[in-house]
C-alpha cells in the first residue's frame, strides 16, 4: 500500500478511535449553542462571511451590505456587443492536486489571454491559491514556490498517540499554518483590499462542524479592515479551508453572540463543498440590475484531480475499503458539486468551462505532499495552460448524456 493509501488509512483509523476513545479526556471549548448560530457574528466585521446554503429573502440589500464595491465593478466593465462581460473562477480542493491549477494558471499567464476575473473562490487546496489567482500572473512565481517546494513534513507533524487517546487530530498542522504566515502578510491583504475596492470578489468555503454547513468568508472585506486581527483571521479562514477533519486539527474562530465571546469549529469545506460559486439555488441573473445592460457571464472551474475513474486493487480488509470509498465518495461529491454549477450556468445563460487533470498524467505519487510529484503536476497544469486547450463545455455526466443522445 502506498503513502497516501496509507494517510487515508490513518485518518479513517483516526476517526474510528476517536469515537471509540470518546471517554478520554476531552478539551473544553465554549461553542456557540444552537440558538445563537444564526447570530454569531465576527467582532468588527460583521459582513466578513454568510452562509453557503441560503440564498437570503433581499439578495440585492445582502450584496449591498456584504459587497459594497460590486456596483463599482459593474460600471467599469466592457465586453462583447456592448455588454459587460463578468467571469468567474472557482478552485476546488486536491490536497497535493492543487499544484495542477497553480501550473494551469501560470502556463495561462505565459499564453497571454488569462482574464482577471470578476469573482474568485476556493475551497481547501483551492483556498491556498485563490488569493494568488485572485491578484493575478505577478503571484505566479509564489504560486509555483508553495505548490512545488514543500513535502508532507514540511506541512504536518504526525501525532499518532495523541489521536488515538482523543486529540483532535492525527497530525499537528503548525507547519501548514507557519506556510500560510509565511506567504500571507499585511502587504497582500493590502493588495487584495485595493482590488476589493474596485468591486472584484474573493471568496474562499470553510465548514462550520457544529453547524454542518458551509460557510463562504469574504477575504476582501477581512483584508479591508485594518485591525491586526484582521491578518490573522485571513490566515485561519485559510488554514480552516485547508484542514482535512481528522488528519488536521480544526480551526476555532472567535465570534459574538449576544454579550458572550464564544468559539466556532471550522475544517475543511470539502465535506460541505468541494467546488463553489455561489448557492446553487442563487440565480446569478438577480445581479443584472447593477449593470447598465445585462451582462454575459463566463465561468472557469479548475478541478484538482481527475474526474474519470481510476482503477486501484483493494485490499481485502476494512481500513483499505473504508479508505477507498472515501476517496470515491469524495470524487462523486466534486462531480456532483460540478454538476450543480453547470446546471446554474444552464439555468442563467452563463458559458461553463471546466479543466481537470487529464487521465494520462499518470506520475505516482508517494506521500500527500509529493514535491517530485507536483512538480510534474505543475508543469502538466503549466502545458496545458500554456500550449492547449484545457477547457471542455460540459461536466464528465452531461458529456455523456449528450453524446448517448
Amino acid at each position: 500500500m502506498g503513502r497516501v493509501a496509507q494517510f487515508r488509512v490513518a485518518v479513517l483509523a483516526g476517526v474510528a478511535s476517536l469515537v471509540l476513545a470518546s471517554c478520554a479526556a476531552q478539551t473544553t471549548r465554549q461553542a456557540v449553542p444552537s440558538q445563537l448560530v444564526a447570530e454569531a457574528a465576527i467582532p468588527g466585521l460583521a459582513h466578513a462571511r454568510f452562509w453557503g446554503d441560503e440564498v437570503p429573502a433581499n439578495v440585492l440589500a445582502f450584496a449591498q451590505a456584504h459587497m459594497p464595491n460590486a456596483k463599482v465593478m459593474a460600471s467599469k466593465l466592457s465586453g462583447a456587443r456592448g455588454r459587460p462581460l463578468v467571469e468567474y473562477l472557482a478552485i476546488s480542493g486536491g490536497a497535493g492536486d492543487g499544484a495542477f491549477a497553480a501550473g494551469l494558471l501560470a502556463g495561462w499567464s505565459r499564453k497571454g489571454d488569462r482574464p482577471q476575473f470578476e469573482v474568485v473562490t476556493g475551497v481547501s487546496a483551492g483556498a491556498l491559491t485563490a488569493p494568488f489567482a485572485y491578484l493575478g500572473p505577478e503571484y505566479d512565481g509564489r504560486l509555483q514556490q508553495i505548490w512545488t517546494k514543500y513535502e508532507t513534513d514540511d506541512l504536518a507533524t504526525p501525532q499518532v498517540l495523541a489521536g488515538l487517546f482523543g486529540a483532535d487530530a492525527f497530525a499537528d498542522s503548525s507547519g501548514l499554518a507557519d506556510l500560510i504566515a509565511k506567504y500571507v502578510d499585511r502587504k497582500l491583504l493590502d493588495r487584495i483590499a485595493e482590488e476589493y475596492h474596485k468591486g472584484r470578489v474573493l471568496l474562499v468555503g470553510t465548514t462550520n462542524l457544529d453547524a454542518q454547513r458551509p460557510v463562504i468568508w469574504n477575504m476582501g472585506e477581512i483584508a479591508s479592515n485594518q485591525h491586526p486581527y484582521a491578518l490573522e483571521l485571513f490566515r485561519q479562514v485559510i488554514l480552516a479551508s485547508a484542514s482535512v477533519p481528522g488528519a488536521f486539527p480544526p480551526v476555532h474562530i472567535k465570534v459574538r453572540a449576544g454579550d458572550r465571546v464564544l468559539e466556532e469549529m471550522h475544517v475543511d469545506g470539502g465535506p460541505t463543498r468541494q467546488v463553489f460559486v455561489a448557492p446553487a439555488q442563487l440565480s446569478l441573473k438577480t445581479f443584472d440590475r447593477l449593470y447598465p445592460r445585462p451582462p454575459l457571464r463566463r465561468i472557469y472551474i479548475v478541478k484538482n484531480g481527475k474526474l474519470t475513474p481510476e482503477y486501484e486493487a483493494v485490499p481485502s480488509n476494512t481500513l483499505a475499503i473504508s479508505a477507498r470509498s472515501v476517496f470515491t465518495l469524495t470524487k462523486s461529491q466534486s462531480i456532483g458539486d460540478i454538476n450543480r454549477i453547470y446546471a446554474m450556468a444552464q439555468r442563467d445563460g452563463a458559458e461553463f468551462r471546466l479543466a481537470s487533470i487529464p487521465p494520462s498524467f499518470n506520475i505516482p505519487s508517494t506521500q500527500i505532499f509529493d514535491p517530485y510529484y507536483m512538480k510534474a503536476l505543475f508543469q502538466e497544469g503549466y502545458k496545458l495552460g500554456r500550449e492547449g486547450d484545457p477547457w471542455t463545455s460540459t461536466p464528465p455526466e452531461a458529456g455523456a448524456t449528450l453524446a448517448a443522445r
